[in-house]
Protein backbone atom coordinates (compact mmCIF):
# COMPACT_ATOMS: atom_id res chain seq x y z
CA UNK A 1 0.00 0.00 0.00
CA UNK A 2 1.34 3.41 -0.98
CA UNK A 3 0.00 6.74 0.27
CA UNK A 4 0.19 9.72 -2.09
CA UNK A 5 -0.49 13.42 -1.49
CA UNK A 6 -1.61 15.70 -4.30
CA UNK A 7 -3.86 18.43 -5.65
CA UNK A 8 -5.87 16.79 -8.35
CA UNK A 9 -7.26 13.64 -9.81
CA UNK A 10 -6.77 12.34 -13.29
CA UNK A 11 -8.53 9.33 -14.73
CA UNK A 12 -5.17 7.99 -15.89
CA UNK A 13 -4.09 7.61 -12.23
CA UNK A 14 -6.55 4.79 -11.61
CA UNK A 15 -6.57 1.15 -12.75
CA UNK A 16 -9.01 0.32 -15.55
CA UNK A 17 -11.27 -1.52 -13.11
CA UNK A 18 -11.37 -0.38 -9.52
CA UNK A 19 -13.60 0.81 -6.73
CA UNK A 20 -12.99 4.07 -4.92
CA UNK A 21 -13.96 5.07 -1.43
CA UNK A 22 -13.80 8.75 -0.55
CA UNK A 23 -13.86 10.28 2.91
CA UNK A 24 -13.29 13.79 4.18
CA UNK A 25 -10.13 14.50 6.16
CA UNK A 26 -9.56 17.08 8.82
CA UNK A 27 -6.33 19.03 8.71
CA UNK A 28 -5.26 17.15 11.85
CA UNK A 29 -5.75 13.83 10.06
CA UNK A 30 -3.78 15.09 7.04
CA UNK A 31 -1.00 16.32 9.32
CA UNK A 32 -0.92 12.90 11.03
CA UNK A 33 -0.66 11.00 7.71
CA UNK A 34 2.16 13.21 6.47
CA UNK A 35 4.04 12.96 9.76
CA UNK A 36 3.67 9.21 10.27
CA UNK A 37 3.41 7.65 6.81
CA UNK A 38 5.91 7.42 4.03
CA UNK A 39 3.77 9.67 1.82
CA UNK A 40 4.84 10.07 -1.80
CA UNK A 41 4.34 13.62 -2.99
CA UNK A 42 2.61 14.05 -6.34
CA UNK A 43 2.95 17.81 -6.50
CA UNK A 44 5.23 19.87 -8.70
CA UNK A 45 7.24 23.09 -8.29
CA UNK A 46 4.36 25.16 -9.71
CA UNK A 47 2.42 24.27 -6.53
CA UNK A 48 5.07 25.78 -4.22
CA UNK A 49 3.19 28.98 -3.35
CA UNK A 50 -0.03 27.14 -2.55
CA UNK A 51 1.95 24.71 -0.40
CA UNK A 52 3.48 27.68 1.42
CA UNK A 53 -0.07 28.82 2.25
CA UNK A 54 -0.81 25.30 3.53
CA UNK A 55 2.27 25.43 5.75
CA UNK A 56 1.58 28.95 7.03
CA UNK A 57 -2.11 28.46 7.67
CA UNK A 58 -2.15 24.86 8.96
CA UNK A 59 1.41 23.95 9.83
CA UNK A 60 1.45 21.17 7.21
CA UNK A 61 4.78 21.13 5.45
CA UNK A 62 5.40 18.92 2.43
CA UNK A 63 8.49 18.43 0.31
CA UNK A 64 8.15 19.42 -3.33
CA UNK A 65 10.02 17.10 -5.69
CA UNK A 66 11.92 18.67 -8.56
CA UNK A 67 9.52 17.01 -10.96
CA UNK A 68 6.04 15.63 -10.28
CA UNK A 69 5.98 11.85 -10.44
CA UNK A 70 3.76 9.88 -12.76
CA UNK A 71 1.19 8.30 -10.43
CA UNK A 72 -0.40 4.95 -11.21
CA UNK A 73 -2.53 3.84 -8.30
CA UNK A 74 -3.19 0.16 -7.62
CA UNK A 75 -5.56 -1.66 -5.28
CA UNK A 76 -4.62 -0.86 -1.70
CA UNK A 77 -3.21 2.60 -2.46
CA UNK A 78 -4.49 5.79 -0.87
CA UNK A 79 -4.52 9.30 -2.30
CA UNK A 80 -4.69 12.23 0.12
CA UNK A 81 -6.14 15.07 -1.87
CA UNK A 82 -6.07 18.81 -1.19
CA UNK A 83 -8.54 21.10 -2.94
CA UNK A 84 -8.16 24.87 -2.68
CA UNK A 85 -10.69 27.40 -3.85
CA UNK A 86 -10.42 31.16 -3.84
CA UNK A 87 -6.73 31.52 -4.70
CA UNK A 88 -6.40 33.29 -8.04
CA UNK A 89 -3.92 32.30 -10.72
CA UNK A 90 -0.71 34.22 -10.25
CA UNK A 91 -0.30 35.93 -13.58
CA UNK A 92 2.43 38.56 -13.61
CA UNK A 93 3.13 38.34 -9.88
CA UNK A 94 4.90 35.96 -7.54
CA UNK A 95 2.94 35.85 -4.30
CA UNK A 96 -0.55 35.87 -2.88
CA UNK A 97 -1.83 38.85 -0.92
CA UNK A 98 -2.85 38.50 2.71
CA UNK A 99 -6.56 39.03 1.85
CA UNK A 100 -6.36 36.32 -0.85
CA UNK A 101 -4.82 33.89 1.61
CA UNK A 102 -7.39 34.77 4.26
CA UNK A 103 -10.32 34.24 1.87
CA UNK A 104 -9.28 30.90 0.36
CA UNK A 105 -10.83 27.62 1.44
CA UNK A 106 -8.94 24.35 1.85
CA UNK A 107 -10.63 20.95 1.74
CA UNK A 108 -8.96 17.59 2.29
CA UNK A 109 -10.08 14.10 1.31
CA UNK A 110 -8.83 10.54 1.35
CA UNK A 111 -9.41 8.29 -1.66
CA UNK A 112 -8.86 4.56 -1.17
CA UNK A 113 -8.48 2.28 -4.20
CA UNK A 114 -9.71 -1.31 -4.18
Amino acid sequence: MTVFFGFGLADSMFPDFCSLERSNLTVEQLRHYIATSNVKMCVNPSHSLTLEVLATRYGVTVTVPEQAPLVKLVAGDTLLLMAVSGLPRLEGRHEYTAPEIEACVFRFARWDVS
